[in-house]
């Protein structure tokens, strides 16, 4: 079994080699330690009392490598081994779990993006466990799953995490399973991916193959740092043009922030607020249901959503129905939209790299730092939580704060 086990690490082209010897004895040690056939799986409870037994005498680097070894051979012996348990397809169980699911993401007022993404992970794993009933579900059918997302389509962390954030969801708040085991699978390798970023005539070429509100919205984005979603969600009551401000509400993690509102955009955008007022009138004129409120302001203020302060910095030119409530209202402008055309601008401006419109936020904290601003200030005006993710831009500076540039410039 440990002949095949060490055939499929040779297999996998995404591990370092000189690491396959040493799982192999991780793994034949552990199963000498229990005095266990290799073709029996472990429970948790045992990997992690053979694991506490190496904390006496191993380094944590060592003792880690060994929990990956055993993870990821506990999940080599569930695809050689299937569970021989039958279980009768529940097509109709499923639909009610993601009914239900569906319903108390709604009731905990989760974005609709989260929504659809949750409820789209479920879906593959469903698919994943075949005909199991989703009433035989146990802890182990997820941790089986997340280590094939790591081990057989090499997903990113970040896309492992955002499933076991889903699947987790439905357990402990759906099917109430929560006994507090440890969800030790074979975890997706964290790849260091620096940000694109533009140089400033870059961005300035981009801006002038764009026209429009489209052209606005990229400026708006870039000159405050806002990500896609912050800046399609802007209400007129966030701008503050006197005191040259943006108010990002409920941006990533559910936080309000402020941030700098450039002094060029100000009479550009003073003049499209004119322009969508006419668009408000109309909408008020034709008495059309107001647009959607967050959280429960919708039932504290019915009519908080028919006021001018309210209403999106960036409307969508048509009416369309509400995906959750089915009122047919204003929505903001669909972001296929604005991605098309930052994209066609990319293109037109000759740049030949993979960019996006977050790029725009990546630039905009890139060269707020080549200018000297202090660190914590993007940190503050980016939003993160967290200053080491704000460190990042200073691998892709062209010069840190402190004005360091390469010696070879200065020969």
């Amino acid at each position: 079994m440990l002949v095949d086990f060490e055939k499929e690490l040779i297999a996998d082209k995404s591990l370092n080699s000189k690491h396959f010897p040493h799982y192999i004895r991780w793994v034949r040690n552990c199963y000498n330690y229990f005095r266990l056939p290799p073709t029996e799986r472990l429970s948790q409870v045992q990997i992690q009392t053979y694991l506490s037994h190496l904390e006496k005498s191993r380094e944590p680097w060592q003792i880690k490598q060994a929990g990956q070894a055993l993870q990821r051979y506990d999940y080599f012996l569930t695809r050689e081994r299937p569970s021989a348990v039958a279980f009768a397809a529940d097509p109709d169980g499923w639909q009610e779990l993601l009914a239900k699911t569906r319903d108390l993401l709604r009731v905990k007022q989760m974005a609709l993006n989260t929504e659809k993404t949750y409820l789209g992970w479920l879906r593959q794993f469903q698919l994943f466990l075949g005909s199991k009933s989703p009433r035989q579900l146990v802890f182990d059918d997820m941790r089986r799953f997340l280590s094939h997302l790591a081990v057989d389509r090499k997903v990113a962390a970040a896309t492992q995490n955002q499933a076991l954030n889903a699947i987790l969801f439905l357990y402990r708040h759906v099917l109430g399973i929560d006994d507090g085991e440890a969800i030790d699978a074979v975890r997706a390798k964290k790849r260091r991916r620096l940000p694109v970023v533009l140089s400033p005539s870059e961005v300035q070429r981009v801006f002038a193959a764009m026209e429009g509100t489209l052209r606005l919205m990229a400026m708006l984005t870039y000159g405050c740092g806002l990500r896609l979603s912050e800046c399609l969600n802007l209400r007129v009551k966030d701008l503050d043009l006197e005191r040259g401000m943006v108010i990002v509400r409920s941006g990533k993690g559910d936080k309000d922030r402020r941030t700098v509102l450039p002094e060029r955009l100000r009479d550009e955008l003073s003049n499209h607020l004119q322009r969508v007022r006419e668009l408000f009138d109309l909408d008020r004129h034709q008495q059309l249901p107001g647009v959607f409120l967050p959280k429960a302001l919708e039932r504290k203020y019915p009519n908080a959503g028919k006021e001018w302060s309210w209403f999106w910095v960036f409307p969508a030119r048509g009416i369309s129905t509400d995906p959750r409530s089915g009122i047919v209202r204003r929505h903001y402008q669909h972001p296929r939209l604005f991605q098309r055309a930052f994209r066609e601008a990319v293109r037109a401006a000759g740049i030949t790299r993979y960019v996006t419109i977050h790029a725009l936020r990546h630039s905009f904290a890139t060269h707020l730092l080549e200018g000297g601003t202090d660190i914590r200030t993007i940190q503050d005006l980016l939003g993160h939580s967290d200053l080491r993710t704000t460190m990042i831009y200073t691998h892709v500076a062209s010069k840190n704060a402190l004005g360091v540039v390469s010696p070879f410039d200065r020969s």
